[in-house]
C-alpha cells in the first residue's frame, strides 16, 4: 500500500489587531465657530463640512474671428484662402450693411413676391378654366420657389469664397465678361427700366384715388394731374432712396408686406363672403378665331408668370447677411424665402380660385 500522504495546512498567522480610530480633537464651545478653527479639516462636521476654494482655471483668451473674414470651405482652403468681399459692397447702398437675419429677408422677399399683378390672375381663369388654371398656377409657384432656392445656393461660392451680389457679377462668373453682358446686361436694363416705369405708374394712379377718397367729392383743393402724381411718387421714391442702406428699410418692406397680404386677404374674404353671382359661368372664353385663342392663351400664361416676382432682389438681400464657414448666409435666407412664400401661396391660390369661383367668367 502507498504511503498516503499528510497535508498540513500551516498555522495562520495572527493578524495585529486594528488600530483604533483616532479621536476627533475636541474644542470648547466658545471657539468652534472660531474662522481659524472652522477651516480646520480636522474641525470638519456635518453642520461644518470641508470647504473647498474654488480655484478659477486661468483661459487663455480667445481672439473672436469676424465673421465676415472666417475661411470657408475645406481644411485646405481654411489655411489658403478667405473669404473674398468686393471692395464696391462696402460703400454701395444696398450691400453697405451686412447684419441682416431671416427676419429682414422674409419682409423684402414678401414685399417684393406680392404685387397687384395677383389682383388680374382670375382674368386668367377665364381663359385657361379650372383645370389647366390651376395646374399652370401651380407649376408657376413650384418654378418660382426652385429658381430662388438655385439663387440662394449660388449667391456664394463654395470654391473661392466670392460673393455675387448681383446678376452681372454672377453671369460674368458664369459665361465670362465678354458673353455676359451680351446676354445678362441688355435684360437687366430694360426689365429694370420697365419695372421703375410701371411702378410709377401704379404708384402715382394709386396716390391719386387715395387723395380723392380722402378729400371727397366737395374737395375745394385743384387737384393735381396725373402727370404731376407721377413726379410726387418719384419724388418720394428718391427721398426714401437716400436711406443708408437695404436693412434701413426693413420697416418700410414689413409695412409694405402686411399692406399687400391685406388687400389680397380682404378681396379674396369679400368676394367669398358675397357668393356667387347668379348664372355664373365657368365655360372659358372662346373666339371663332383661332389666332385669337392662341394670343388669348398667350396672354393668360403670361399674366399667371406676371403674378410671380421677386427674383431681381434676392441676392442683393441676402447679400445684407453676413456669412462664415459655420453660419453661411443661404441657411438664414433660405428660411426667410420659405416663410414669405407660403404667405404668397397662402394669397395667390385664394384671391385665384375664390375670384374666378364667385364671378366666373364675368370677372
Amino acid at each position: 500500500m502507498g504511503e498516503v500522504d499528510e497535508v498540513r495546512s500551516a498555522p495562520i498567522t495572527p493578524r495585529p489587531p486594528s488600530m483604533a480610530s483616532t479621536p476627533p480633537i475636541s474644542c470648547p464651545p466658545s471657539q468652534f465657530h472660531s474662522p481659524s478653527l472652522s477651516r480646520s479639516p480636522l474641525l470638519s462636521t456635518a453642520d461644518h463640512p470641508e470647504t473647498t476654494a474654488n480655484k478659477t482655471p486661468n483661459k487663455t483668451p480667445r481672439i473672436r474671428t469676424p465673421r465676415f473674414i472666417t475661411p470657408l470651405g475645406s481644411p485646405l482652403r481654411k489655411a489658403l484662402k478667405m473669404t473674398k468681399l468686393d471692395p464696391q459692397d462696402a460703400w454701395l447702398p444696398i450691400t453697405e450693411s451686412r447684419n441682416g437675419n431671416a427676419y429682414y429677408a422674409a419682409f423684402h422677399t414678401l414685399c417684393s413676391g406680392i404685387g397687384i399683378q395677383a389682383l388680374v390672375l382670375p382674368v386668367a381663369f377665364t381663359i385657361l378654366g379650372w383645370t389647366w388654371g390651376i395646374i399652370l398656377l401651380t407649376l408657376g409657384f413650384v418654378w418660382q420657389l426652385y429658381t430662388l432656392y438655385l439663387l440662394v445656393q449660388l449667391h456664394e461660392s463654395t470654391e473661392t469664397g466670392i460673393r455675387y451680389s448681383r446678376y452681372m457679377q454672377i453671369s460674368s462668373a458664369t459665361f465670362g465678361d465678354k458673353l455676359a453682358k451680351l446676354l445678362a446686361l441688355f435684360p437687366i436694363a430694360y426689365l429694370s427700366g420697365g419695372t421703375c416705369v410701371a411702378l410709377i405708374i401704379i404708384g402715382g394712379s394709386t396716390m391719386r384715388s387715395l387723395f380723392q377718397l380722402a378729400c371727397g367729392a366737395n374737395c375745394s383743393l385743384k387737384p393735381l394731374t396725373i402727370v404731376e402724381w407721377y413726379l410726387v411718387f418719384t419724388c418720394a421714391a428718391v427721398l426714401l432712396s437716400q436711406l443708408p442702406n437695404l436693412n434701413s428699410i426693413a420697416g418700410v418692406s414689413l409695412i409694405g408686406a402686411i399692406t399687400a397680404v391685406g388687400y389680397c386677404t380682404i378681396i379674396w374674404v369679400v368676394s367669398v363672403a358675397k357668393g356667387r353671382l347668379p348664372n355664373v359661368s365657368y365655360e372659358p372664353v372662346r373666339s371663332h378665331s383661332q389666332m385669337v385663342n392662341a394670343f388669348d392663351l398667350l396672354n393668360a400664361i403670361g399674366i399667371i408668370a406676371f403674378a410671380f416676382r421677386g427674383h431681381n432682389l434676392t441676392l442683393e438681400i441676402q447679400a445684407t447677411m453676413p456669412s462664415s464657414e459655420k453660419h453661411p448666409s443661404r441657411v438664414p435666407m433660405w428660411k426667410g424665402v420659405k416663410f414669405a412664400y407660403a404667405v404668397v401661396a397662402m394669397c395667390l391660390f385664394p384671391i385665384a380660385i375664390g375670384g374666378y369661383w364667385a364671378y366666373g367668367r364675368q370677372v
